[in-house]
């Protein structure tokens, strides 16, 4: 078992997108969520104490690097909802 935060752990994650925007951020993963793509947001503001300091690297979008085709798909609007 790969415990969360090793290195075979990040190996295993894939940047899809990059946002300046919060909102644009929190929108776009929810739609990856919405068809069950598990995906996080990675920033670098102090917990939410500094927001300025996304301002230089952004906000990374990471999937797993397997579901990364899929969760393309799904932002060009060309997936279908599994049922």
């Amino acid at each position: 078992m790969t415990a969360a935060g090793s290195d075979a752990t990040r190996d295993n994650l894939v940047t899809i997108r990059t946002f300046m925007s919060e909102f644009e951020a929190d929108i776009t993963k929810a739609a990856l969520e919405a068809f069950e793509i598990d995906c996080m947001l990675i920033r670098d503001d102090c917990g939410g104490q500094r927001p300025h300091l996304t301002m230089g690297a952004g906000i990374r979008l990471v999937v797993r690097s397997g579901d990364a085709k899929r969760a393309e798909d799904v932002l060009a609007g060309e997936a279908e909802e599994s049922s």
